[in-house]
């Protein structure tokens, strides 16, 4: 990739930043493509993102590569420039990207270089092998360093540095596994744990993949947040995994596309305002086309299950084509919803609350899931989000993959009973006489929600460990602060996050946080700086008392042993 250079000595330099190759199915494309974020004043200029798109066009053209579909979308001050191209051609695509927008250097030139870059870039044993899997329906995944034919209890890999060739292959034991991809804003990781163990329930030997690692067959084999492309071919490399769930994040999907070219189902759990700011997301209606890519991938007769009860989310999906076409199953938080009875009209599924009992219904079937009373994750019915998840989970198993009743159900009645269930969502651990809930809750509404649960609870005092990331616009770190405001609590301690200040000095963040808390009207002497998190963490649990409530967002995994080992010994 080359630095981005002055478009000429007269005129104001066309700069680009963040050039990126798109392999897998995106936000722009069904298939891979690049993109960059343009930076000058060119940017917001349309006259030049048509010379840009003309210029992609005519040196695709003369590459003999299919047309590039050039789309631009304004970003703030900044533009993004993208096009679709070739798998084997991407890195040649994006020194075209860069040099369409930069020119930095004539175009008779560029296109001599760029002709050079597309003739060498394909690997032919690879491009053989793709053939070969393809005539025998076997899945391929590839990253940089590696090939993988076929998933799970049905995978091989091979490094691409040292390829095989098509006959030496063994053909006869590949293919590919069921496979569910879970996005969303918020519970986008119980939901995938949800749907492991429902699948560990029903004699699966699942793998999945989120933001809290890599677990096979409940057994941890990589820690940290693993929920993007990385995480979702360490688990399909897994030879011993019979079923996939894979957390599908915003990041990864911006960054570089869907991982799986095909899954049996989809979810999205909702959308909510996180994150506006980076990858041309300024909207819920952006943060929900990019989380609806995940519907690119759902197989011919596979299943999209979306959160009836989200608006932004469902006009998006009646908008995009790829979402509005796809069979669809939908949840909502009352089973007579009208969105969801209007769905079983036409002989559609859906899954809701109606008389205490979570109910799902499936053409002429209605399965009566329990007693929402009696599923841990309910907390008595107080977590109202998790009962979205769980009826997400619930489709996304039951119909999308095919998973017996008795195995859902056995799962709702026992999930959540102990913290090492869903670690880090909704935990509950007691004190001495006080609870202590353990939530990610990275944004106002994920926030919103657990002070709600918190508040059910009936504290004698309410005591909020309170930080944030710094890759936040600083109205949403204002509005996270607001809205722990809101819930009034007694005690709120501020942490700061070294390892996720994303380029913010230190203190930025908590001060931003103090501002908010005294905008949404918390009074004087309710809120401190604790320091970093796990030090903060640790003077609110010492402060915790009979009958206190401590809710604690915890961001950093590095922060969790100490706080465990100090609950464990409560």
């Amino acid at each position: 990739m080359s630095d981005p250079l002055p478009a000429g000595a007269d005129e104001a330099p066309a700069l680009f930043d963040d050039s990126r190759r798109l392999t897998g199915c995106n936000r722009w494309f069904a298939g891979p493509g690049v993109e960059l974020t343009a930076l000058g004043p060119a940017a917001a200029d349309p006259a030049a993102w048509a010379a840009w798109a003309e210029r992609v066009r005519r040196v695709c053209t003369h590459l003999g590569w299919p047309d590039p579909t050039p789309v631009w979308r304004l970003d703030g001050p900044q533009a993004v420039l993208a096009f679709a191209a070739p798998v084997d051609g991407l890195f040649t695509a994006t020194e075209l990207n860069e040099w369409a927008w930069a020119q930095q250097e004539d175009e008779a030139t560029a296109l001599r270089r760029l002709a050079t870059l597309a003739q060498a870039e394909p690997s032919p044993p690879l491009q053989r092998l793709r053939r070969a899997a393809v005539q025998r329906g076997v899945p391929v995944n590839e990253d940089d360093d590696s090939l993988l034919l076929g998933e799970g209890v049905g995978s091989w890999m091979q490094p691409r540095a040292a390829l095989p060739l098509p006959l030496d292959v063994p053909w006869a034991g590949l293919h590919g596994i069921p496979k569910a991809l879970v996005t969303g804003s918020n519970g986008k990781t119980t939901t995938v744990r949800l749907l492991a163990a429902m699948a560990q329930a029903a004699g699966h030997r699942p793998g999945l993949s989120s933001t809290g690692g890599v677990v096979v067959g409940g057994a941890q084999r990589q820690r940290g947040d693993w929920s993007g492309p990385a995480g979702a071919r360490a688990v399909l490399a897994e030879r011993e995994v019979t079923l996939a769930v894979l957390e599908t994040a915003r990041g990864g999907l911006a960054r570089r596309g869907l991982a799986v070219a095909q899954a049996d189902v989809a979810v999205v759990t909702n959308v909510s305002v996180d994150h506006f700011g980076e990858y041309a997301i300024h909207s819920l209606a952006d943060l929900a086309e990019l989380k609806l890519v995940v519907a690119r991938a759902v197989v011919h007769g596979g299943l999209l299950v979306l959160n009836a009860d989200d608006a932004p989310l469902m006009a998006a999906a009646a908008r995009l084509p790829h979402a509005r076409d796809a069979r669809r199953a939908l949840f909502a938080a009352a089973h007579d919803a009208p969105a969801l009875a209007a769905l079983r009209a036409q002989g559609g599924t859906t899954c809701g609350v109606h008389d205490g009992r979570l109910l799902l219904a499936q053409r002429d079937a209605l399965h009566d899931l329990g007693a929402v009373a009696s599923m841990p994750l309910a907390l008595g019915g107080a977590a109202a989000y998790n009962l979205m998840n769980m009826a997400a989970a619930a489709l996304a198993a039951l119909v999308g993959l095919g998973l017996p009743p008795a195995a859902v159900r056995e799962t709702l009645q026992s999930f959540g009973h102990r913290p090492e269930d869903n670690p880090g969502r909704l935990e509950r651990w007691q004190r001495g006489g006080a609870q202590v809930l353990i939530d990610y809750a990275h944004n106002p509404d994920g926030l919103a929600q657990l002070l709600a649960v918190a508040r059910a609870l009936a504290p004698r005092r309410l005591l909020l460990l309170l930080g944030q990331a710094g890759n936040r616009e600083d109205a949403a770190i204002l509005e996270l602060a607001r809205t722990a405001a809101a819930a009034q609590p007694d005690v709120v301690v501020i942490k700061e996050l070294p390892s996720m200040q994303r380029g913010r000095p230190d203190g930025e963040v908590p001060a931003l946080l103090l501002r908010g808390l005294q905008e949404g009207g918390l009074p004087p002497g309710r809120q401190r700086f604790g320091g970093v998190e796990a030090q903060a963490a640790l003077t609110l649990l010492a402060e915790a008392a009979d009958g206190d409530v401590v809710v604690l967002t915890l961001h950093d995994p590095a922060s969790r042993p100490a706080v465990l080992a100090q609950l464990s010994v409560a």
